[in-house]
């Protein structure tokens, strides 16, 4: 679904009245339909948003290799694996509880036998064509065109059960994490994703100032926003961006 004029325009007043210096984009499979001025290759760090721009892919190419079973206790895999974890626990558990990240990252390097950077850039960054996203500091830094690629692959409307796409976002992967995989449990979660109005899924920073991702596959269509608000400022901006980027005209 190709973002509209009026649309466009309406999200580049909003950025521009609230927060002047953030970077964002709105687009489809096809690429950036609207976006922020960047420098061209300007990198960007994507603090929180390594989870789901590393580890969530990384796993994914473990689940669908075969390596990695979500619903298996981890003490399967090993003490090194289970370790600091409660009795029973599985990747399933953690994929879908917020504080699951460290525990995740621990149990895809034991797996890979490799750290995460290393296997972010082998099996997920680099067959998307990503080859400028990297680790750096503990966090990742990419520019903007990485971004898009990114997202741009998980809008793709072909078949989710088409698993040809690059390396750790098949469309397998990406159809069952983008659902709600914890009953009626609240709050609601996917894999490392959580349900958002507008039948959108979104991984956003644990700060309401933070930087977020958007992804809507029924509809085509991606967001992102990082804004540049100190940390803990209070402003409405994530919500009313999201809602100018994805409700319906």
């Amino acid at each position: 679904m190709t973002l509209l004029s009026d649309q466009a325009d309406d999200i580049r007043a909003l950025v521009g009245s609230a927060d002047p210096g953030a970077v964002w984009a709105v687009g489809g499979p096809d690429g950036a339909h609207a976006a922020s001025h960047v420098c061209d290759g300007a990198e960007l760090d994507l603090g929180s948003l390594a989870a789901v721009l590393a580890l969530w892919p990384a796993l994914g190419t473990l689940v669908e290799e075969g390596a990695l079973r979500l619903h298996t206790p981890l003490a399967a895999y090993g003490d090194e694996a289970a370790a600091g974890t409660a009795v029973g626990t599985t990747a399933h558990h953690l994929l879908t509880h917020a504080d699951g990240t460290a525990a995740l990252t621990r149990l895809a390097e034991h797996l890979a036998g490799s750290p995460l950077a290393e296997l972010a850039v082998a099996r997920v960054w680099h067959p998307l064509g990503m080859t400028r996203t990297r680790y750096a500091d503990g966090a990742v830094h990419a520019p903007l065109a990485d971004l898009v690629r990114f997202l741009s692959h998980l809008a793709d409307p072909a078949d989710p059960a088409d698993t040809d796409g690059p390396a750790g976002i098949t469309r397998a992967w990406t159809a069952e994490s983008l659902r709600i995989r914890t009953g009626e449990l609240i709050p609601a979660r996917g894999l490392l994703w959580h349900p958002a109005p507008h039948g959108v899924w979104t991984h956003p920073a644990p700060s309401a100032t933070g930087p977020a991702l958007w992804v809507c596959p029924g509809r085509h269509r991606w967001a992102l926003l990082l804004p540049t608000l100190p940390p803990g400022r209070h402003t409405p901006l994530r919500a009313a961006f999201r809602d100018a980027a994805f409700a319906l005209p």
